[in-house]
């Protein structure tokens, strides 16, 4: 096994994958050529040629479209949207044509597509560079969202994508891409799609969190573990389809529950973990369940945002209140 950045871990995925199918294609802005804004494309275009890894213009909604009609007439496209705020544009293709292909042609069509996307914030990144849209897609049925934390996660959750009969929205957090190495197998493998991952055993209280804030807990743990007290932590992996049966396990054993994510907290994906735990786990609760979150309001300029994503300070507040209880 190498050590892998998660750019490394990513690109790794695609290249095994194009090699094993002739039917994958890449497409997107910038990424033959010059290799992507952050280089994950870089050298799939000499590797497997320019009508296999191609440049389009400058219009999502373009891009998305093409794949849709790929995807049902026979290729597997993996489209690269340059950032997760740029999407808006292509929704309409997003949730009215590939997420519903399946069911409106009674299962004559599908559309096995991939749409990969940068996001999240703590890079200082201009206007609709680091916005977490994964609560705009979640009300969508038929779309897949994947939102991993490690390089190891992201090879075995792209590659499941990959496979996958259906449109996968695969997005990666920019602040982890070369935030750190880890151990990542050379040979394929898949990490099964709605499955999240305990990376932490503990008693005290459960958090919930995927993509970026995920490392940020692992930190936060260690404090607390200092002082005896053990934090079970949840790596979601996945938002949709939600794995809420090893959220609602872990609350069982804690009866504690906090739930960590970078996006807006109306109508986040954390608040539909909170329902459905409220549905089904009510009576293991013995505090209110709480959420850390960005505020509601457009992301803000990269002066302030770092009060306004989630860190330690008010993560370890959330934590001291659900203890209190």
């Amino acid at each position: 096994m190498a050590e892998l950045t998660m750019i490394q871990a990513i690109q790794e995925a695609l290249a095994y994958e194009m090699e094993r199918d002739e039917r994958i294609v890449l497409l997107g802005e910038d990424i033959g050529k010059n290799g992507g804004v952050f280089r994950v494309t870089d050298g799939l275009a000499d590797r497997f040629g320019k009508e296999r890894v191609f440049d389009t213009p400058l219009a999502e909604s373009a891009i998305i479209g093409a794949s849709i009609g790929m995807g049902i007439n026979g290729f597997r496209p993996v489209a690269e949207i340059q950032f997760l705020g740029f999407i808006y544009e292509a929704m309409d293709q997003v949730a009215s044509q590939a997420a519903r292909m399946r069911f409106k042609s009674a299962g004559r069509f599908n559309v096995p597509m991939v749409i990969r996307s940068p996001y999240g914030g703590g890079v200082r990144t201009p206007e609709l560079h680091s916005d977490s849209l994964e609560a705009l897609f979640s009300h969508t049925p038929g779309l897949k969202i994947i939102m991993p934390s490690t390089p190891y996660d992201a090879k075995g959750l792209l590659t499941a994508a990959m496979r996958d009969n259906d449109p996968v929205l695969f997005l990666e957090p920019m602040k982890l891409y070369r935030a750190f190495k880890e151990e990542v197998p050379s040979e394929s493998y898949e990490i099964p799609i709605g499955k999240a991952k305990v990376i932490q055993e503990g008693t005290h209280a459960t958090v919930v969190s995927w993509g970026p804030p995920v490392l940020l807990l692992k930190k936060v743990s260690e404090l607390y573990k200092a002082k005896g007290i053990s934090l079970e932590l949840i790596d979601l992996r996945t938002v949709a389809p939600l794995d809420i049966d090893t959220i609602l396990q872990s609350v069982e054993k804690t009866e504690r529950l906090l739930i960590v994510h970078e996006a807006v907290k109306t109508n986040g994906i954390g608040a539909e973990i909170a329902a459905l735990v409220s549905e089904k786990g009510l009576f293991s609760l013995a505090a209110p369940i709480m959420r850390v979150t960005g505020y509601g309001t457009p992301y803000p300029v990269g002066s302030v945002e770092d009060d306004w994503l989630p860190n330690a300070q008010r993560v370890t507040s959330a934590i001291d209140k659900l203890l209190s209880y």
